[in-house]
């Protein structure tokens, strides 16, 4: 029986553990690697909801504010942009202003800019009684005495006052383990998924009055949006059943829906934040768990 050298065992036994290191280390960076195809399809849907447009024709079933989450600005410089006021009534084929159109100056306009009057006597003297003028005035207001200016006050500060508040404390929709998280990226996760058992509750997490409830935003499913105040709204979608109305005013807390896979492919809670209609990482705002 021919004796193999102990050089080449050696050499063997070395490759193997090469070999075997190499599997752990690979096996090991994999769950580093970017998100599986099934999460990135579902990205991949909201994306193509998006508005990207100057310009959008509404279509049945929407609202201003699920125009506004899809276009991610906030729903009052479109209503300012299109003069629509609350509670932003809108109609299928109107066509809404998404980005204030650019002034064009006319060239004379520009000249007459560019001309200076030298000042005369009668327009200093003028100009000295305007001054004094306007600070009588203003000191007026300092102290209460313009009483035509204190009741505009008082009218438009009752007409925001439900919705000026901070938000106190939030809370989490529903307890379970987040499996992704928020980007800032372009086509990222513009919320958190929370996974769960189909037919979950689903709570508010601030108090707030529901906006918009449906499932005509691609990606989303059924769909819940809750304005909390002027600055922040939230979302909730691939609900199995939606349980709250459009209007409808709710608490901190309040079951609003059961947990499903609607335009998803699994059983889970894709929970947004926006701030000024801005998407922002839901993480910060929730308590640690």
């Amino acid at each position: 029986m021919r004796r193999v050298p102990l050089s080449f065992i050696h050499i063997a036994k070395y490759t193997f553990a090469y070999f075997l290191f190499g599997t752990v280390l690979f096996s090991c960076s994999s769950r580093n690697s970017p998100a599986p195809v099934s999460s990135i399809s579902v990205l991949g849907e909201r994306n193509k909801d998006s508005i990207n447009s100057p310009q959008y024709t509404v279509k049945k079933g929407e609202t201003l504010f699920s125009i506004a989450w899809r276009s991610n600005n906030d729903v009052r410089k479109i209503a300012q942009l299109n003069k629509i006021s609350s509670p932003y009534v809108i109609h299928p084929g109107q066509k809404l202003l998404l980005v204030a159109p650019k002034s064009k100056k006319s060239p004379q306009a520009s000249k007459n800019k560019l001309v200076h009057k030298k000042p005369t006597k009668n327009s200093t003297h003028n100009t000295k009684n305007d001054i004094k003028n306007t600070l009588a005035s203003t000191k007026k207001q300092a102290y209460g005495e313009n009483v035509n200016t204190r009741k505009s006050y008082g009218k438009s500060t009752l007409a925001t006052e439900s919705f000026s508040q901070k938000i106190s404390q939030w809370q989490w929709p529903v307890k379970g383990k987040v499996v992704e998280y928020f980007s800032s990226r372009v086509q990222g996760n513009k919320g958190i998924d929370i996974t769960g058992r189909r037919g979950t509750k689903i709570k508010s997490s601030a108090k707030g009055k529901v906006v918009y409830a449906g499932n005509a935003l691609r990606g989303y499913g059924k769909l819940i949006i809750i304005k909390h105040n002027d600055d922040y709204l939230s979302a909730y979608a691939h609900n199995d059943h939606i349980l709250v109305k459009e209007q409808q005013f709710i608490n901190a807390g309040d079951v609003i829906a059961t947990m499903g896979d609607t335009d998803a492919n699994k059983v889970m809670l894709h929970f947004e934040v926006r701030f000024r209609g801005k998407s922002v990482d839901p993480l910060k705002y929730l308590p640690k768990q």
